[in-house]
């Protein structure tokens, strides 16, 4: 079997800034409220010309760029999001157009905000029983600017638009992937939804009306669910892996609040980690959180050789998921302008 682990990493996230001033306004709370909260003050916003695929090819290619391989030698394209093009087909497969990646097959995966982790779970799987030398597209990719209603103050200043992206391959045998885990609790899927747009809800008047294609969360219940879930699975991962809490030197978590975060924190047991957070100035990106602080971070040169690297996504299903790597080698990191908070 091959050893799979992150060659490159891309971003993008749109020029248009939304500060919490404007959100307040519609939402009927304070930029000190939604601060406190969250931890988060301005976010981005998609231009309305733009589609996730839009998004998420732009991220692809700063990964392809950054490791300097050709989209036309990707042999898989895996999109992570829950905000498509449109029902079908799939927006992987416009992104594998707009890219010019011909000869990868392309499909997407929908795990909300554990989107990303469950897609490199994926793309890892695939590439191991690949030939050595492939290359497999991991991208999560979020608009949640269009499924909000700017009037609930649960939901309206959490989130942001944006796109992240790693491109995966063989690395040395002592490098990358170790261990993904995945977990989905079907049985609260009803915290998180969109309820209508699918087959149970079709479009039609009266769910315009009545505004069911909008994103609606249960905010404690949420809460709660992190709490009880998230730390026994990244234990049960490590475990598996034979890594104490402790080693681990790098912690990616999904951007969802920072305050949840920090409740959570010290239940993970990460005493030596860094928890790596971008939610201040890009809110919760969805899918794309993973990705863009994973991006953010290693652009700026945060991650050495052989670094343990934990990824962990959690979001609607309700899914959790994790992946730990031990950091190999990857293509000269070139900084960009963009900050990343990094707390113990």
């Amino acid at each position: 079997m091959n050893r799979i682990g992150i060659l490159a990493t891309g971003s993008y996230l749109p020029p248009t800034v939304v500060g919490n001033e404007e959100i307040a306004r519609s939402s009927g709370v304070s930029d000190e409220w939604i601060v406190r909260k969250t931890g988060i003050r301005e976010r981005r916003r998609a231009d309305d010309r733009d589609a996730t695929s839009d998004l998420a090819a732009r991220a692809a290619r700063a990964a392809l760029e950054q490791a300097g391989v050709a989209a036309r030698d990707v042999a898989y394209i895996v999109l992570a999001t829950s905000t498509p093009d449109h029902p079908q087909p799939a927006t992987a497969s416009i992104v594998q157009h707009l890219i010019g990646a011909e000869n990868a097959a392309a499909f997407d995966i929908n795990a909300v905000c554990s989107g990303f982790v469950y897609a490199t779970t994926v793309a890892e799987r695939l590439l191991r029983a690949a030939e050595p030398g492939r290359y497999a597209l991991v991208i999560g990719a979020d608009i949640y600017s269009r499924i909000l209603d700017y009037s609930d103050p649960k939901t309206a200043l959490l989130f942001g638009d944006g796109a992240g992206a790693a491109l995966l391959g063989t690395v040395a045998a002592d490098r990358g992937i170790r261990e993904t885990s995945l977990l989905t609790r079907g049985d609260q899927y009803r915290l998180i939804s969109v309820p209508a747009g699918g087959s149970r809800m079709p479009a039609n008047d009266r769910t315009l009306r009545e505004g069911a294609h909008f994103f609606r969360m249960d905010g404690r219940g949420v809460r709660s669910f992190v709490q009880d879930n998230l730390p026994g699975a990244l234990h049960e991962l490590l475990a598996k892996a034979g890594v104490r809490p402790g080693d681990i030197r790098h912690f990616v978590p999904h951007q969802a609040n920072a305050v949840m975060l920090g409740e959570v924190w010290p239940a993970l047991g990460l005493t030596g980690a860094t928890m790596h957070l971008a939610m201040e100035r890009y809110g919760n990106t969805g899918s794309a959180s993973v990705p863009v602080t994973l991006d953010l971070a290693h652009r700026q040169g945060l991650f050495a050789d052989g670094d343990s690297v934990l990824l962990a996504g959690f979001g609607g299903g309700m899914t959790v998921g994790a992946v730990l790597a031990d950091w190999a080698p990857t293509a000269c990191a070139r900084p960009r302008a963009q900050e990343l908070a990094a707390v113990r």
